[in-house]
């Protein structure tokens, strides 16, 4: 009778951890995902706050003067479920950064974090990235198109259940 009520908030606890993210998204607007979405990266941008970042709109007008190259910095499972307009990966864009000196070069994840740590990273090293405020995430929440080697796809990779904020019509990958 002692460890009973101990073990009672272990199995709650383990049951709001697992069963909380799950529910996160679901009976949101797309509205209120979108705030999610924004509140989350404003969380993280303060590990990367000497970086500049792009809102999807104003990355979306630059793609139109084709001034703008895509970096993804996600892994190449998430990369194959669809991938921005015209993006390359981080190892492509290191390998050859110097390519890419007359581009506005804006790197991107599923929220934005980790592509947030890579652009302060080469800004040490005097080398300008962009962040894609919100990422692959906001793009789509901004009506961005994403892209998988057959064409438009509706497929998001969403990296965990923690991220499942796609909007309507779209489906999540992890």
């Amino acid at each position: 009778m002692h460890g009973k009520p101990g073990r009672i908030v272990i199995v709650v606890l383990l049951m709001i951890a697992f069963c909380a993210p799950a529910l996160s998204e679901e009976g949101l607007t797309d509205g209120e995902k979108k705030q999610i979405i924004y509140k989350m990266y404003e969380d993280y941008r303060k590990s990367f706050s000497e970086v500049d970042d792009v809102t999807p709109q104003d990355a979306m007008a630059l793609m139109k003067s084709s001034k703008v190259v895509f970096v993804d910095t996600r892994e190449a499972e998430e990369q194959k479920v669809s991938m921005l307009p015209g993006a390359i990966t981080e190892k492509e864009f290191e390998k050859h950064w110097g390519a890419y000196k007359d581009r506005v070069v804006i790197g991107y994840c599923t929220i934005s974090y980790r592509s947030g740590k890579l652009a302060g990273r080469l800004r040490k090293k005097g080398i300008t990235m962009f962040n894609l405020k919100g990422g692959l995430l906001g793009w789509i929440h901004e009506g961005g198109k994403v892209y998988d080697a057959k064409g438009e796809t509706k497929r998001i990779h969403v990296y965990s259940r923690k991220w499942n904020y796609v909007p309507a019509g779209y489906e999540a990958v992890w």
